[in-house]
């Protein structure tokens, strides 16, 4: 892997997670838009690449047992908001589970793209967040999560996974 060359990951910032009539709401959504815009122009003005890690489920999707429905594949709930789309060169990777690595393209595209270093934007960082930073780990990747560019289920689930990713695995948050 190449000496600090890093990506950005935007993690789950779709439809079906906004406030209002999503079908998985995550309280604070609409907050984390600005700081993560504010990284999307930092990456684009740097040259590294903005990669969207997207949920993507079938009907009957396992993890309907512990959450709504939601992201269902060719659905609105699961495209991009309109706020934070992707431009130009950007990537789009779906997922079907909580981390960006599990059965997708995400490692395979990073090591093609020389990449030493990830830093995590998105929701929700004590499910998405937590398990996509933890493999990266695993990966051999350097990883940071933006703290205010992330969201959890309530206030506690979020201070949990920042500091389970802070003191239990190392991941810098910034």
């Amino acid at each position: 892997m190449a000496v600090d060359k890093k990506s950005l990951l935007v993690i789950d910032m779709l439809n079906d997670f906004r406030d209002g009539d999503a079908s998985f709401k995550i309280p604070g959504f609409a907050d984390i838009i600005k700081p993560i815009k504010r990284e999307m122009e930092e990456a684009r003005k740097n040259s590294y690449p903005i990669i969207y890690l997207c949920d993507c489920h079938d009907e009957d999707d396992r993890e309907f047992r512990l959450f709504p429905p939601h992201a269902l594949k060719g659905s609105r709930g699961a495209s991009i908001v309109d706020e934070l789309k992707p431009e130009g060169t950007d990537i789009l990777v779906r997922k079907n589970t909580f981390s960006g690595f599990y059965n997708t393209e995400l490692d395979d595209m990073l090591i093609k793209l020389s990449i030493s270093k990830i830093v995590i934007t998105g929701i929700i960082t004590n499910i998405s967040v937590i398990c996509t930073a933890v493999d990266a780990l695993m990966r051999g990747y350097e990883v940071d999560v933006v703290k205010d560019a992330v969201r959890g289920l309530d206030r506690k689930s979020h201070n949990y996974g920042l500091d389970q990713m802070k003191n239990v695995f190392k991941v810098g948050i910034i």
